[in-house]
Formats: C-alpha cells, sequence, structure tokens
C-alpha cells in the first residue's frame, strides 16, 4: 500500500479495505449502516463533515472507531459558550513551582499525524472560534507562536446540538459551506437492533469495544492519493453531466424547473445556495459511492445516494420558510428527483 496508487488492481485492494472497515466500524455502532456510509465516502473525497442528531446515539464512539481504523491521531474539543480561538491552539496553567507554563492545545498536541479532529457542539462556540476552524478546514493549517503549523491528513468531524436553543450560535453561511457533509444521524428503529444496544453487555463499555477494531485498516497517510485517483479513474457520461446540470437548475430555480410544492411560493423559496463549489463536491462524492459500489462510471442512484446530505445545507431558504427547513429541503429534495427525468 505504499506504492503510488497507480493500478486498477491497487485500487480494487483499496476497495477491498475501504469495505472491511465500514464492516469493521457497524461492529461498533450498529444500525448505522447508512451514517458509516457516508462518512466512507467522506473519507475517500477528503471532506469535512457535520453530524446531527441526539445525544446517546454513538456519535463519538463512531468517530473514535474511525480515527482507530486509519491509524492517525484523534483530538477533540467540547464547544462551550466561553471557549476562545486560542484554546484549540494553546492552554496555560501552573506548573510544580508555581510559574505558568502553557502546553499545545486539542489541535497542536497531535502534530501532523493528526488524522480526525471532532470538535462536539460545535454551535454552543463563538463565532470567533468558527473563524479559526474555518481556516483550520479550509486550508488544514493555523499559524501559533510566530509560526504556521500544517496538517496534510486533517479531517474535521463536528456536533451540532440540535435540541438547546439557549447559549448557541448558528453556523455563518461559509462555515457550513465548507463542511463537505452534513448526515442526520437517528436512532435505530429495528426492534432487535434497539434491543441489542441496550442489553448487550459489549455495548456498554465502549473503550474495549474501539479496542477490537484493527489499527490502521486504511492508511490516512495515503489517502489524499487515493482520493485523487478514484476522481480521475470514475468517468462521467456527456447524459450524466446534463442530469447533474438539471438538478442544479431545479434546486436553485425551481418554478422555472417546475417544482412544485404545496402551499409554497416556489418563485420565492430559495434565495441563494447551491453554488458551483456544492455541485462539484456533490459529484465528488457520487464518484466514491461508484467506487465503492465496483463501478468506474457514474450512475444516477450515485448522484442521488449522497444529493440530500451534499447539497441540502449549501441552500438558504426565505426567512418566510427558513424555519420549515428541515421539512422543505427534503421535500424539495424529493420533488427535483421526481420532477427531472433520469436518463
Amino acid at each position: 500500500m505504499e506504492q503510488a496508487i497507480s493500478s486498477a488492481s491497487q485500487l480494487d485492494q483499496w476497495r477491498e479495505q475501504a469495505l472491511r472497515m465500514e464492516d469493521e466500524l457497524s461492529q461498533v455502532v450498529v444500525g448505522q449502516e447508512h451514517v458509516i456510509r457516508l462518512l466512507c465516502i467522506a473519507i475517500f473525497a477528503r471532506g469535512h463533515v457535520l453530524l446531527e442528531g441526539d445525544v446517546g446515539l454513538g456519535k463519538t464512539v463512531l468517530l473514535r472507531a474511525v480515527a482507530r481504523a486509519l491509524g492517525g491521531a484523534y483530538s477533540r474539543i467540547e464547544g462551550t459558550i466561553d471557549l476562545m480561538p486560542a484554546d484549540l491552539v494553546y492552554y496555560t496553567y501552573l506548573d510544580e513551582e508555581g510559574r505558568p507554563s502553557v502546553q499545545p492545545g486539542p489541535v497542536l498536541s497531535q502534530g501532523e499525524d493528526l488524522s480526525v479532529f471532532f470538535f462536539n457542539e460545535i454551535n454552543r462556540a463563538r463565532p470567533q472560534v468558527h473563524a479559526l476552524l474555518l481556516r483550520l478546514m479550509a486550508e488544514r493549517s493555523l499559524n501559533a507562536f510566530n509560526r504556521d503549523y500544517h496538517f496534510p491528513y486533517l479531517q474535521v468531524f463536528a456536533d451540532r446540538n440540535q435540541v438547546e436553543r439557549e447559549e448557541t450560535f448558528e453556523l455563518p453561511a461559509a462555515a457550513r459551506d465548507r463542511f463537505f457533509m452534513e448526515i442526520s444521524v437517528n436512532a435505530p428503529t429495528d426492534p432487535a437492533t434497539r434491543k441489542q444496544l441496550i442489553f448487550d453487555t459489549r455495548f456498554h463499555d465502549v473503550d474495549t469495544l474501539i479496542d477490537r477494531i484493527p489499527t490502521q485498516l486504511i492508511n490516512y497517510r495515503k489517502l489524499d492519493e487515493i482520493g485523487a485517483r478514484i476522481q480521475h479513474v470514475v468517468h462521467v457520461s456527456d447524459t450524466m453531466q446534463d442530469y447533474v446540470l438539471a438538478l442544479w437548475n431545479g434546486l436553485r430555480y425551481p418554478d422555472t424547473a417546475g417544482i412544485t410544492l404545496e402551499g409554497i411560493d416556489m418563485a420565492a423559496l430559495v434565495t441563494g445556495g447551491a453554488s458551483p463549489r456544492g455541485m462539484a463536491m456533490l459529484v465528488r462524492a457520487a464518484k466514491v459511492r461508484a467506487w465503492l459500489e465496483g463501478r468506474d462510471t457514474l450512475l444516477p442512484d450515485d448522484i442521488r445516494a449522497v444529493f440530500y446530505e451534499t447539497v441540502a445545507h449549501r441552500v438558504f431558504l426565505d426567512p418566510l420558510y427558513a424555519m420549515q427547513q428541515d421539512e422543505i429541503l427534503p421535500a424539495l429534495c424529493d420533488a427535483i428527483f421526481n420532477t427531472i427525468d433520469v436518463p
């Protein structure tokens, strides 16, 4: 796996490793196969992810397991109302002799081997913190102690508190757009899975559960290379390109595309978003999905499988409808799929 990724057989080996990683993760966090597949897509597409869901659903456990499977360093910080940008970089304390001392914070403490950085309850942090995180996500670097630090293997995963609204700050559009995907994590609905999570004692010891995952199933140092290779080998036909453009038009200008939702003024619904970068991220994710399915050609199913998680958070609705976006955006995506002809 250390040599350059140049042949189809090597890509096949990486796919086998990716599917094995999915299987191992599904043994740790059961009932979340769809979430695990989306995370795997984001990992190989080299994009940051915002997770949403109630507490106690295994989001942190899943990310710890991902870090172990990748073999890189893992770090975490909790979003709080009093968190400052410097808290990501360093912390100060009094040493045994009572003198002020400085130690690296959660970002710097792992050095350039940091591969998974988890920001828990990101919307509890102030906008100043979001600004620093934005550079870290966009450039994989930050400046501290009069020098630049680089994190070539970094992926940022964040969790947004959806229950409590007090002392929270909504992420600005620029910060949300830096997240490759927004993934909802919901409690399993299957009764057998629910019973297993409650009564099977192996799920009560998280550390032992995670330790069962083989380390470095995927070499995190090679992910940029393999990700670029996937984008190169998965082909998009002219017909599929036209299909993606039609979806884009339906998302940005639903009224002109003939998209209708009951009781909604479609001409006023969408005020912005769905940028070229967002649609490029959609295609990037869909190509990885096609690769995981064992194909080198993009199909409509690949686009549809990642559409909502990749582009919905990049769409901004008229203030009249913004409070209902959690209901309107899924309905809008469904209406687009039902209206735009599938090639």
